[in-house]
């Protein structure tokens, strides 16, 4: 276990999937996928900012992958004092090579008292870190697949704002933003949730997690809808915008035949992939209101993952719930900075 950050003492966690971007729909499309060297140059950006702006510590979840043996090296090579980085502490725990990493690094982080945590993966990375510790703020990088929820943005414009946000500079009231998350519960005793998109397949077993037959959707459950997103969200944004900050999701019913469809909707569901999709209905989510799925069996996929498997008879409904975790406002924090001259520093301090 970490130690607790030390009074006044400024800490970050950095939660880095090593094999993000590896799954089955990057083959079928031969899409790239961000070699090991690349994550490790983000991490160290990330390290370098976050140090020149006030964070002395930073938490780092291990790996079997080789980003930790990779950026050991870097650090062997730093002076012991007065060096570009901050200290760099990688916690102590078991590593499995699975989502348990995520969690476990996610709760420790949390009880250490770390102020932020920046997250390098796709949409599951990110909900993996959000189902544990839904009250620490994040900041995602994009490294995954499908990368609905976290944006693509240089890491040191990241570390910047939440150096920002964790020295105090900014204030949480301005530098957070809240998001919604869609609640799934089966029955009495499964929850879980999905920070973009949830989604009903006619499957009856997992198999490969990531989703992309289209044809074996029965519904989709979207937080947001961005028609720039690539993922079964694209279904959603393509056919009825809905933005991050509206209180409102979007719920869609695709056909199961031709007979039904108001319309087919061509959306990029995987990188260079776009799916037909049939449309039989689709209307706002209100926060609050549990959506019932009528279909008997199959799976929920929750962001692009087969998670949920149910059984006929077994009631499966999904609320969207509003506000329900900080992430930290890359573009508001860097704009309040440039307002309040936060970088600037006077001539006799060159």
């Amino acid at each position: 276990m970490s130690m607790p950050a030390k009074s006044g003492e400024v800490c970050v966690g950095i939660i880095a999937n090593p094999v993000s971007a590896r799954d089955i729909r990057r083959v079928l499309v031969n899409a790239s996928s961000p070699q090991l060297a690349e994550r490790v140059s983000i991490v160290l950006r990330l390290l370098t900012t976050l140090k020149s702006l006030g964070v002395g510590r930073v938490l780092v979840m291990p790996d079997k992958a080789g980003i930790r043996a990779l950026l050991n090296r870097h650090l062997q090579r730093e002076p012991a004092s007065g060096g570009t980085l901050p200290a760099v502490e990688f916690l102590n725990m078991p590593v499995s090579s699975s989502v348990e990493d995520t969690f476990e690094a996610a709760r420790r982080m949390r009880a250490a008292g770390v102020r932020a945590l920046v997250v390098l993966g796709g949409d599951g990375t990110h909900r993996a870190v959000v189902r544990e510790c839904a009250d620490v703020p994040i900041a995602g990088l994009s490294t995954g697949t499908n990368n609905a929820f976290p944006e693509l943005r240089e890491p040191t414009l990241v570390a910047m704002a939440v150096a920002l946000f964790a020295t105090g500079r900014i204030g949480a009231d301005e530098a957070l933003a809240w998001n919604k998350v869609l609640e799934v519960s089966i029955g009495e005793r499964r929850r879980d949730i999905a920070l973009v998109d949830a989604v009903i397949s006619t499957e009856r077993c997992i198999g490969a997690r990531a989703v992309w037959k289209t044809e074996q959707l029965s519904a989709a459950y979207l937080t947001f809808a961005d028609p720039q997103c690539i993922g079964l969200s694209a279904i959603g944004g393509l056919l009825q915008p809905v933005d991050r900050r509206t209180p409102q999701g979007l719920a869609v019913t695709l056909a199961r035949d031709g007979t039904d469809a108001q319309l087919t909707l061509r959306a990029p569901i995987a990188p260079g992939l776009l799916a037909e999709v049939p449309i039989a209905h689709w209307e706002p989510m209100a926060p609050g209101r549990a959506f019932e799925v009528a279909q008997a069996g199959g799976i929920v996929a929750l962001d692009g993952e087969r998670e949920l498997p149910f059984e006929p008879g077994e009631r499966v409904q999904l609320t969207l719930r509003p506000n329900a975790f900080p992430t930290v406002d890359v573009t508001r924090c860097l704009q309040l900075a440039a307002q309040r001259g936060l970088f600037h520093r006077s001539p006799s301090n060159h």
